[in-house]
């Protein structure tokens, strides 16, 4: 069955860095597009980025663009997210997804369970 598995959350402070994974299974990952979101309790699903089937596009939300980065590695069925620079409003649960579709807003088909980020001050 589908499976994205994220790993490489935890606490960091304010100004430093951190690099979320996500393990995908169960679909032909080289196809998909792959996206980072977060959320905070209260709030909406926040999208952060999106990457194409081939790496070579990437779309990133304004509020992150600059300081995050998102990349995959097909051979190893991975999609990465470094978080440079990172700020106390970072704090949220953070979900990898995957999407059949490419561009600026399309569905994602299937989530992650998320991994925690905490930015301490």
């Amino acid at each position: 069955q589908v499976r994205l598995v994220e790993s490489g959350g935890g606490l960091v402070q304010a100004g430093g860095s951190l690099r979320l994974s996500c393990a995908a299974s169960g679909f032909t990952f080289s196809t998909y597009t792959m996206g980072w979101f977060r959320q905070t309790p209260g709030k909406e699903r926040e999208f952060l980025a999106s990457i194409r089937w081939n790496g070579g596009s990437t779309y990133y939300a304004q509020s992150v663009k600059d300081r995050f980065t998102i990349s995959r590695d097909n051979a190893k069925r991975m999609v990465y997210l470094q978080m440079n620079s990172v700020k106390p409003e970072d704090t949220a649960v953070y979900y990898c997804a995957a999407s059949i579709d490419w561009g600026r807003n399309i569905a994602f088909h299937y989530w992650g369970q998320g991994t925690q980020v905490t930015v301490s001050s």
